[in-house]
């Protein structure tokens, strides 16, 4: 499951029992030789899409890690790249790994809750295998600080590998994660929040319009689809309006 290059069973132990910021910052030399970093099948095919959609003047990497994301958008984006991340291990990382010849890049340490970006900061964000540290009840503030960052007609993008069917392997390997987690997290404090089954595409889509976000889904052909059609990978693209969407377009009425 790791590389020689990866943690130790002891290392991941210790980074079990520790906050998210302090695990991440205990994990981040290694962090890019685990199956926790985003696929480089992922992130080009990612890249090709938005390539399509761009070019972009000035991109954000939300919760970036080691940069992985950040060389993404160095592909789409003209003018700057920034990288933000709460874990001060994971953005040194990034500084040394990741160069640009052409967008300028910077680093920042922030919450992903509360951003630290004027409004209206950015043409796209992306995001890349971060949702499963935010509960639920965060998303909603989540996305809005999302669109709060963008310009208008700004794009939030993401890729949602589709769930593994009930029948395989993986979703009970997922779903027992899940479960030490929350045994984990009962008994032991500080909370470590990593749930992979806690990000439903159908929730995500309802959760970014109601934070004022249009959303479109596409189909990323590079992984294929499965035995009933259905993409393996998609990318949600999520645009803010041009116009303000009147609160009752949003939510409906009441």
């Amino acid at each position: 499951m790791f590389s020689p290059e990866g943690p130790s069973l002891r290392e991941l132990a210790v980074q079990a029992l520790s906050s998210v910021e302090r695990g991440y910052d205990l994990l981040a030399p290694k962090f890019d030789h685990t199956p926790f970093r985003t696929p480089d099948s992922v992130l080009d095919a990612v890249a090709s899409a938005l390539r399509r959609m761009g070019p972009f003047d000035a991109g954000l990497d939300l919760c970036c890690g080691t940069g992985a994301g950040g060389r993404v958008l160095t592909r789409v984006c003209r003018e700057s790249v920034t990288g933000v991340d709460f874990s001060a291990g994971m953005l040194d990382v990034a500084r040394k790994r990741t160069r640009s010849a052409g967008p300028r890049m910077s680093w920042v340490r922030g919450d992903a809750r509360a951003l630290p970006f004027a409004p209206a900061s950015f043409d796209l964000v992306v995001s890349f295998g971060a949702f499963g540290h935010f509960l639920p009840d965060e998303l909603p503030g989540l996305f809005a600080q999302a669109r709060e960052v963008l310009r208008p007609g700004g794009t939030f993008a993401f890729p949602v590998v589709a769930p593994p069917r009930p029948s395989s392997p993986a979703y009970w390997m997922l779903l027992g994660f899940d479960a030490a987690m929350r045994v984990r997290n009962a008994l032991w404090r500080p909370p470590f929040v990593m749930y992979y089954r806690a990000f439903r595409l159908g929730d995500v889509r309802r959760e970014l319009e109601q934070a004022g976000l249009r959303v479109e889904l596409h189909a990323l052909p590079e992984f294929g689809v499965r035995r009933d059609g259905s993409p393996r990978v998609r990318m949600v693209v999520a645009r803010r309006p041009v116009q303000a969407v009147p609160r009752s377009a949003v939510s409906g009425p009441s």
